[in-house]
């Protein structure tokens, strides 16, 4: 009879998150792993078969928690008007005090180029959050602005402004500046 986990999964693929999160997937160690997720090498080795498994397994953590999370808001027509959705979504990109971007982000300039599994984790959730934000905009009082083609590019559009507002805010961009690209891209559509 198999022993039962001695640790949280999800627990510890949040630890290992942050850790690919601040240095990368080519600058993480199995030992930074260890250590972050504190867990024994032998309980990494029944749960996962390597530092590249851990990897794909916070990949789709970020997938089921924060990408989620953030289609679900973008959908909700509870949430408030669907560009008011569009906006709040911008305006949390601003707000990353801590300057840890996105994990996202880091997967698709990290790994997703060179690595088709990764590659297609990355596009299937920019894909998604594309699809939210057309959502979002269907369920807006300007929804008679746009055709369904011109719904579909203005969520392209918004989804390419968002992960942009997240590479800027990790590097430290003024909110106030970030606030500024925020106005000017919500004008043009």
């Amino acid at each position: 009879m198999a022993r039962p986990r001695e640790f949280d999964i999800d627990k510890a693929l949040d630890r290992a998150m942050g850790v690919f999160w601040l240095k990368g997937y080519e600058g993480t160690s199995l030992q930074d792993l260890l250590k972050a997720m504190k867990i024994a090498r032998g309980s990494l080795y029944k749960a996962f078969e390597d530092k590249y498994s851990i990897y794909l397994a916070a990949l789709d953590r970020y997938d089921q928690t924060e990408v989620e999370e953030g289609i679900a808001f973008l959908s909700d027509p509870k949430a408030g008007d669907g560009f008011s959705r569009v906006r709040a979504m911008l305006e949390g990109a601003k707000d990353d005090a801590s300057h840890r971007g996105c994990f996202l982000c880091n997967a698709a300039v990290d790994q997703a180029r060179s690595d088709p599994e990764v590659g297609a984790k990355v596009s299937s959730m920019f894909r998604r959050l594309e699809e939210g934000i057309a959502t979002a905009l269907k369920q807006s009082r300007r929804a008679g602005r746009w055709s369904a083609k011109r719904r579909a590019a203005t969520a392209a559009y918004i989804l390419n402004t968002y992960m942009g507002l997240r590479v800027l805010a990790r590097s430290g961009y003024p909110p106030k500046d970030l606030q500024a690209i925020i106005d000017s891209a919500l004008r043009t559509v």
